[in-house]
């Protein structure tokens, strides 16, 4: 498949980063287009419902959701008669059939919980369907914190000091986990362990605070990351884009807020002039304004831990750096990052047709190399020989 011409963008989803999510979606739609693709749009709700349909298309059409939904057509993934998988429209009445449309990649444009954590990607491959962006593993992996931040550790990616603690343990146990906190050194960022664009992150400098942030964490997540904050801060992310065996990383960037932490509306609403443009409107400064040693390091670390963390596609690593010893750390990984990190590539020379395209090119590779792999082993253990053995093995052990 040179150039395919079939590209359904997946996005929405059940998660907190939805509206991110169609912004992203709705981007890279336009610049499709105007390559003269064919786009379908797999749009998930936020009560998880599945729809397509030309309306999906336009940005406007959001504004109302209830009215959107009830023009979109359900959808469903399935086989025609090849066995090659679909998306189906499911009929609204009697009078209007199942419409087929062929699919020659997904995509995929979500932001956060089932869009980003391996479960959509998990159900891409059970259709046997091409799609961009990091795998079953690394999109789990770069959705829990925790699992990436002991995946850096073994490969020597250094890491802030954290604790973790899960709701049940909490609940239990929640005094012994402040006197942990403490013995960790306050202040502390307390995170959901399975979310990003900082829903749910609070900053705590007492043992009081720390117990609320904690109480308000637990409502989007069961488990956490407690991590010891690092002062002074700057904050340096770098996109990677490529696959295993060869990526190469973007410029760097200094996101800017108002607080030492940055919050949702810090990355997504600081321009609400530009708030179609998603990440591409927050503030930052690009090329980041450190020194060239410092930007090295920090590119070479995001190109180590996209291998280590097993990613494909593009995908944007956050680094912390104490600025007065200047010691960099890992801070998190976004498997598919608002935008796609459009405007950090454009800066390094690629505009946003150019990586789409990339992205698309490599999600079809990868596609490619697996089912060039074997992935059945031809045996007919259903024989009757074999049906006989499997009874005389029951009848021996009995």
């Amino acid at each position: 498949m040179s150039d395919p011409k079939h590209i359904l963008v997946a996005f929405g989803g059940v998660s907190p980063e939805h509206e991110v999510s169609v912004l992203t979606a709705q981007q890279a739609i336009a610049a499709l287009k105007e390559q003269g693709r064919t786009v379908r749009a797999l749009y998930v709700s936020k009560s998880g419902r599945w729809f397509t349909g030309d309306v999906l298309l336009d940005l406007k059409s959001f504004e109302d959701i209830k009215k959107l939904e009830s023009q979109a057509q359900p959808c469903t993934f399935g086989f025609d008669d090849y066995g090659k998988a679909v998306l189906k429209s499911e009929s609204r009445s009697w009078f209007s059939g199942t419409e087929v449309y062929p699919v020659d990649v997904v995509l995929t444009a979500f932001h956060g919980s089932e869009g980003e954590n391996g479960s959509f990607q998990g159900t891409f491959e059970t259709f046997n369907l091409p799609y961009t962006g990091a795998g079953v593993a690394g999109s789990a992996i770069g959705m829990d914190k925790p699992a990436a931040k002991d995946i850096c550790r073994a490969h020597d990616i250094p890491v802030v000091d954290d604790v973790i603690i899960t709701e049940s343990s909490w609940v239990n146990n929640s005094q012994y986990h402040l006197d942990e906190i403490e013995k960790l050194g306050l202040p502390v960022f307390v995170k959901p362990s399975g979310l990003g664009s900082s829903i749910g992150v609070s900053r705590a400098d007492s043992r009081e605070a720390a117990e609320e942030a904690i109480e308000t964490a637990f409502r989007y997540d069961r488990r956490l990351l407690v991590e010891k904050a690092i002062t002074p801060l700057l904050e340096i992310n770098c996109s990677v884009l490529g696959h295993l065996e060869a990526c190469r990383p973007s410029v760097c960037e200094q996101p800017l807020g108002k607080e030492e932490l940055l919050s949702f509306e810090d990355k997504y609403m600081s321009n609400s002039d530009e708030g179609s443009k998603g990440m591409a409107s927050a503030d930052r400064k690009i090329p980041a304004p450190i020194s060239q040693e410092l930007t090295d390091k920090i590119q070479q670390l995001a190109c180590r831990a996209f291998t280590a963390l097993n990613c494909s596609g593009v995908a944007r690593l956050d680094f912390l750096v104490q600025e007065d010893t200047g010691e960099v750390y890992f801070n998190e990984l976004n498997s598919i990052p608002g935008s796609f990190s459009f405007y950090l590539w454009k800066e390094s020379g690629v505009d946003f047709k150019e990586l789409l395209d990339e992205l698309i090119s490599i999600g079809i590779k990868r596609h490619r190399e697996k089912n060039g792999r074997v992935r059945s082993y031809d045996t007919n253990l259903l024989s009757e020989k074999a049906v006989k053995g499997i009874k005389g093995m029951k009848q021996t052990n009995s």
